[in-house]
């Protein structure tokens, strides 16, 4: 009589499928940490673009986009505010201004700082002259809700919601990367999408500057939901999810960006503004 063998894998063929299902998740991870640093090293791109447009525009026009005044703007056929008596309304002080009240606000100076620029083929699109994010004259507004506030603001290259702001504080100009979901008659910016985790942040930070976030010329934010722009990051110790910082208080200039895997590091609680070169 014939006897039935039951079929199966060997130990050996076992191992070798084993060893191939390690080597593409591996793969896939090292993919994913490749694809994180691009996006990394492509907004740091950004940047260093932006800066370098801005001393462009400053050389070309004798004035910063948006803070250019009525005249000059007129002069070389750029878009002009006319309500000049406004602080943060194109007075040629220096400053990024959104208006007299909050100066980060996105009203005036802060959004036509990206029209100018755009007017002047200096960055991509046509930012705040398509659609409703038209900036009226007179009040430096949006028209309406801007829904698609890619319409007004840069995206970023990192994943996410991430779009660049400008502003001034402490008589510094900064560009921020921030998670606006809209951009209202406010004037406000909503805050929404993804924010930049402190992983990202740190690789920005130690590319441009010294890796600290509250010392030098990058430095860790908000990201608006709670604090509005230009806010205090989340700070906790020791690392906790959701938090920016590892450090007992948010202006500690000892503070590290919490890098931990298993606590937050690759939380989207993180924003980061640059200083202007």
């Amino acid at each position: 009589m014939k006897t039935l063998r039951n079929a199966g894998f060997t130990l050996l063929e076992l191992s070798i499928v084993l060893v191939i299902i390690g080597l593409i998740i591996g793969g896939i991870l090292v993919g994913q940490d490749l694809i994180r640093a691009a996006e990394v090293r492509a907004t740091i791109g950004q940047v260093e673009k932006y800066n370098s447009a801005v001393n462009t525009f400053r050389t070309k026009f004798d004035g910063i986009p948006g803070d250019l005044t009525q005249n000059s703007a007129a002069y070389f056929n750029l878009f002009t505010l006319s309500n000049v008596s406004t602080v943060g309304q194109g007075d040629g002080n220096g400053l990024i201004e959104g208006g007299a009240a909050t100066v980060t606000d996105p009203v005036g100076e802060t959004l036509v700082f990206w029209r100018h620029l755009s007017d002047a083929n200096l960055v991509d699109g046509a930012l705040g002259s398509v659609s409703n994010s038209l900036i009226v004259t007179t009040t430096g507004k949006v028209t309406g809700t801007v829904t698609t506030p890619s319409q007004s603001l840069p995206t970023s290259k990192l994943t996410g919601q991430n779009l660049f702001i400008v502003y001034s504080a402490s008589g510094i100009n900064y560009f921020q990367l921030a998670p606006v979901s809209s951009i209202t008659a406010a004037p406000a910016y909503t805050f929404g999408g993804t924010g930049v985790s402190p992983i990202q942040a740190f690789g920005m930070d130690t590319k441009l500057d010294d890796g600290q976030p509250n010392t030098g010329i990058v430095i860790a934010r908000d990201t608006g939901a709670t604090n509005g722009v230009n806010g205090l990051p989340s700070a906790a110790t020791p690392s906790t999810p959701n938090t920016c910082e590892v450090g007992a208080t948010a202006t500690d200039p000892t503070n590290t960006y919490n890098r931990s895997i298993t606590s937050g590091g690759t939380d989207p609680s993180c924003s980061v503004r640059f200083r202007f070169n």
